[in-house]
């Protein structure tokens, strides 16, 4: 496969894992910086905004700006802003979804019954998430609000193991209400398509960088990107599953590697 012009990078599960860092990555993101190449850290989490990212990634050794990050929750709020500028958005998410909101001049829906429903149900992950927030944001879906998904995933991985991701709460509400969401975050074109105008390139020109079968490497064969699997015994997509999660996100990696010097190696060999 030949080097591409730019990269979309996945955190979680690629990068690190919790608060550990992944070996190489510190030595993979330092390599493209010195190079000039293009990239930005393309995540699905939606409960930090790029300012924390970015400090996150400093304070495990990983250099990373600001402007590098790409978040679900932005691409989220911008989706809705697009459609009506300054929204009513219900949000069930944590503090970077309630952040890409108010900076996209969407107005936060206090839940006062006199003001009816809000234009917009957003949800993102929310480990505060309980069985009254399901209630109250089930009725305003089927009252009418829109239903915005930051991002599908069911499975996060974490120094502990596997989590429950915003994909699986987003179940239970379209359970509830039987209404499906619309997802902005990857597998989905809408992340991807943001990342694309962020960095000011075309969709041709990009390798996605991931280690999940059914969001990262989904995306790029549905938004026309190459894409690289990084095959791990820790990733959510590992050697065990991977013919599994590939009938599963009816897709293939145009490039599997097994760890980041791998990756690494391979892209500086192209410049």
């Amino acid at each position: 496969m030949p080097s591409p012009n730019a990269f979309l990078i996945d955190l979680d599960g690629t990068l690190y894992h919790g608060e550990r860092r992944v070996p190489g990555a510190d030595e993979l993101i330092a390599a493209l910086n010195e190079r000039g190449i293009p990239f930005l850290f393309l995540t699905n989490n939606s409960s930090a905004s790029q300012d924390t990212v970015a400090q996150r990634l400093n304070n495990m050794g990983i250099p990373a700006k600001r402007e590098q990050v790409c978040t679900s929750s932005m691409a989220a709020a911008a989706y809705i802003a697009q459609r009506k500028p300054g929204a009513s958005v219900a949000i069930f998410g944590e503090a970077g979804l309630r952040g890409a909101a108010a900076a996209a001049g969407l107005s936060e829906f206090a839940g006062d019954p006199r003001q009816g429903r809000p234009d917009y149900v957003i949800q993102g992950i929310d480990r505060e998430f309980s069985y009254g927030k399901l209630a109250q944001a089930g009725r305003w879906i089927l009252g009418g609000s829109e239903f915005v998904l930051t991002n599908p995933d069911l499975l996060l991985p974490s120094e502990n193991g596997l989590m429950p991701g915003a994909g699986t709460l987003g179940a239970s509400l379209e359970a509830m209400t039987g209404v499906k969401p619309t997802v902005i975050g990857k597998p989905s074109p809408i992340l991807m398509n943001f990342a694309f105008d962020l960095l000011g390139v075309e969709a041709a020109d990009v390798t996605v960088i991931g280690d999940n079968m059914m969001t990262d490497i989904k995306a790029g064969a549905q938004s026309g990107c190459r894409s690289l699997l990084l095959l791990t015994e820790e990733g959510v997509t590992t050697p065990h599953n991977l013919e599994r999660h590939q009938v599963l996100a009816d897709a293939k990696p145009d490039l599997i590697r097994h760890n980041l010097r791998e990756i690494q190696d391979w892209i500086l060999s192209g410049y």
